[in-house]
């Protein structure tokens, strides 16, 4: 470090330490001579003239032995040794300007001769400035601070490299011969960046180095076989919702599809959400469930007219309140007390003895004096009937929400033979509602 400083302030003619006086007073007048001619020169560094070295460790010893102190105001010599000799230099400033001209000096003498071999688009990439994304640029705070946090605006995204600059960059690094660490450094990526391009160069040449799209495939990913299955089914039924149509697929021809699937290739085949208005409900919607199978069974009766025969049967019903599932039922041209009971004493015999019972005020349940042949049979069988309130048919929701769509999805579009035509094909209907759809 002392070569530079004495290299640098001969090269600069600024100030030469006292020490070098002394040195070169007791040297003589050939030493004089030396000195002044060093002071003329402009060598680049101090160890390019001959002998330097030497008398400056002379200039140093007799300066000790001497006791040469520095000038009043003068600075003492922040590069000095511990324990040393007091050294100074005439002011912080040049010292400083000495040691950056000498850095300077160095580096151009390393940089140049290696300048030319570069290719010119690559001196134009690192000649921009730009980060390239994976560079570690990163300024880091210094140790000891504490970190903070403050409100500040998104700095820009750093520049991508297109195919052609990354392919220009990899061929140079393998021409090089430079470690990939040191490479990085110098065109602003992270090694890592590098080892990647070659592998990718590696497997699919030139191609793996262009821009990948990225994320999945948009769209559905069903198969299709499951696509063309949802839009036949929503054709064939347009009222029915994803779910329905989810839970079909899964017990049906076991393809699986969630709702969500199901929305999105309907979307896919062009169907939109339809906003319907509905009518506001005066009252809060109260439901009720039990808590197991046979603890409430729900009871009611449901009539339509044959077309072709223009007559009118009637269909008795046994639903379970918890799940929802027809223990019994029955078609029948009348609507009689005795045919109730043999839908009842069958629903019995197959699934077991309820708890609770809930009907209507029909004549088949309930009487206006005593007790009905209905009530009868549930007291004999311990059974608890409950009666719903006259003009309320929310009461007995479920069931008569089964009325609606056995109408809907079957009755209202068929046409029946007779009376056991129409059974047997309600019986078909009830058998894909509760075991297929």
């Amino acid at each position: 470090m002392l070569e530079f400083l004495w290299s640098g302030a001969s090269k600069t003619g600024r100030h030469v330490p006292p020490f070098a006086a002394a040195a070169s007073a007791e040297s003589g007048a050939a030493a004089d001579e030396d000195s002044r001619e060093e002071a003329t020169e402009e060598p680049a560094l101090a160890s390019d003239v001959p002998g330097a070295q030497s008398r400056v460790t002379k200039a140093m010893a007799s300066g000790r032995q001497e006791g040469i102190a520095p000038p009043e105001g003068a600075l003492p010599n922040p590069l000095a040794p511990p324990g040393g000799s007091p050294e100074f230099s005439d002011s912080p400033q040049n010292v400083q300007d000495e040691v950056v001209d000498a850095q300077d000096a160095r580096a151009a003498n390393e940089v140049a001769p290696s300048a030319g071999a570069i290719p010119s688009d690559l001196l134009a990439i690192m000649s921009s400035g730009a980060t390239f994304a994976g560079g570690s640029d990163c300024p880091r705070p210094p140790s000891g601070l504490r970190r903070g946090r403050r409100l500040v605006k998104p700095t820009a995204k750093p520049e991508s490299l297109n195919a052609e600059q990354r392919l220009l960059l990899l061929d140079t690094w393998l021409r090089s011969g430079l470690p990939a660490g040191d490479f990085a450094a110098l065109v602003g990526v992270s090694r890592h960046t590098l080892y990647s391009w070659k592998k990718k160069f590696q497997q699919q040449g030139p191609a793996g180095l262009m821009e990948q799209p990225r994320g999945g495939p948009r769209g559905s990913r069903l198969p299709d076989l499951t696509k063309r299955t949802i839009l036949l089914l929503k054709a064939s039924n347009p009222s029915w919702g994803c779910q329905r149509i989810s839970d079909l697929l899964a017990r049906g021809p076991a393809l699986p599809a969630s709702p969500a699937a199901v929305a999105r290739v309907l979307h896919e085949a062009g169907y939109e959400m339809e906003e319907v208005t509905t009518r506001p409900h005066p009252d809060v919607t109260r439901s009720f469930e039990r808590a197991k199978p046979n603890q409430l069974w729900q009871t009611d009766l449901f009539t339509f007219i044959l077309k072709r025969q223009n007559r009118r049967v009637y269909l008795v019903a046994f639903m379970d309140d918890h799940s929802r599932f027809l223990v019994g039922y029955g078609l029948h041209a009348s609507q009689s007390s005795a045919l109730v009971l043999e839908v009842l004493r069958a629903a019995i015999t197959s699934y077991g003895t309820p708890e609770e019972i809930l009907t209507d005020n029909g004549s088949q349940y309930v009487t206006w004096r005593g007790k009905s042949a209905f009530s009868k049979e549930l007291d004999k069988r311990g059974i608890r009937q409950v009666v719903a309130k006259p003009r309320r048919p929310q009461t007995l929701g479920k069931i008569e929400r089964f009325w609606g769509t056995l109408w809907r999805e079957c009755i209202e579009s068929a046409i029946f033979i007779d009376l056991g035509d129409a059974q047997r094909r309600i019986g078909l209907f009830m058998d894909h509602y509760y075991y297929v759809s």
